[in-house]
C-alpha cells in the first residue's frame, strides 16, 4: 500500500510543478488570482478538483 501511495504522491507533485516550470508568469498571474479569491470560492474549487479525481480513479479501476 505504501508504494502505491508515494507512487501517487510522486505524481502529484511532477504534475503540479509542470506549470511554474513551463510558464512561471502564467503561473504567477493565476497565483495572483487566487489570493483575491474568496474562502467560499477556493473551497468550491478544491472540492470539484477532489471529485473529478474520485471519478476518473473509479473510472480507471
Amino acid at each position: 500500500m505504501w508504494t502505491e501511495f508515494l507512487t501517487a504522491l510522486s505524481l502529484v507533485l511532477v504534475i503540479e510543478g509542470v506549470m511554474p516550470f513551463l510558464n512561471p508568469n502564467r503561473f504567477r498571474d493565476t497565483m495572483q488570482t487566487l489570493i483575491g479569491m474568496d474562502n467560499t470560492s477556493i473551497r468550491t474549487v478544491g472540492f470539484l478538483s477532489m471529485l473529478a479525481g474520485i471519478i476518473l480513479l473509479y473510472l480507471v479501476h
